[in-house]
């Protein structure tokens, strides 16, 4: 059985006061059954590290620069998410895509990098309400898929997870139906292990984000397809956050 993975994304949010003392609520808590992971802004992360080291939460860097170092004035690099701690790393957002252009061929090469380097690769995809409209859900989630994941071995499936989040529904209050969560997870891994090759033995972590809230989180979390949730708003408070880590553990 595929142990559930939580990713609570803090983006732009949180001075490091208040980022530790959610972490500090976070520590406390049993998450035995469950991977919790927080990805705080990268000013917060070596204090919260400091004080979830000794726990079972695992600590992810919302984004980083494809190359390790240089004259890449305000960019992080891996090299330095691992000094801090981080042993997980989103990738490919859908606000990296949007905002700041981030091509496919820019997330495969941080995929590459990131797997090398021994972390824990959550790599995001979904499609936008124009494209579903259209009918092009499928076609994008498959163009993004391969082209992210392009060049991989087997074996690297062990240290990936893969998030779909529906564009339309990120910080909309909308989400997609357990059913059309359900169409997409399955999909994706029709792509991961008989287009990409994967192991199926070695297996991935197809995770739902997008308006994740304990509202609807137990509808989404109880479907077989769906191995965990990466949470946005929700996750900056310890309630709501809290009852979605609750609902990925019940069967």
């Amino acid at each position: 059985m595929t142990t559930p993975l939580v990713v609570g994304n803090w983006k732009m949010n949180m001075l490091a006061s208040e980022a530790c003392n959610l972490a500090q609520s976070l520590a406390d808590l049993p998450v035995e059954g469950v991977d919790v992971v927080i990805a705080p802004p990268f000013t917060s992360l070596y204090a919260v590290s400091q004080i979830i080291k000794n726990t079972r939460l695992g600590l992810a860097g919302q984004n980083f620069h494809s190359e390790l170092k240089g004259a890449y004035t305000g960019e992080v690099s891996l090299e330095m998410l691992k000094d801090v701690g981080c042993k997980y790393a989103l990738i490919g957002h859908s606000e990296r895509r949007q905002l700041f252009g981030e091509s496919d061929a820019e997330v495969n090469k941080k995929v590459h990098l990131a797997i090398e380097m021994g972390f824990n690769a959550v790599i995001c995809i979904g499609e936008t309400q124009e494209q579903r409209e259209a009918g092009e859900t499928l076609k994008v989630i498959e163009t993004q898929l391969c082209r992210g994941l392009a060049g991989l071995s087997g074996e690297s499936i062990a240290h990936l997870a893969v998030a779909y989040e529906p564009v339309w529904a990120i910080g909309t209050g909308l989400n997609a139906a357990p059913e059309q969560a359900v169409e997409v997870h399955k999909f994706i891994r029709k792509i991961l292990f008989e287009t990409q090759g994967f192991s199926v033995k070695i297996g991935a972590r197809i995770l739902y984000g997008g308006s994740v809230t304990p509202d609807n989180c137990k509808e989404l979390l109880s479907e077989e397809e769906i191995d965990g949730a990466l949470v946005g708003g929700a996750s900056l408070n310890f309630e709501s956050f809290y009852a979605i880590i609750k609902s990925a553990l019940e069967p």
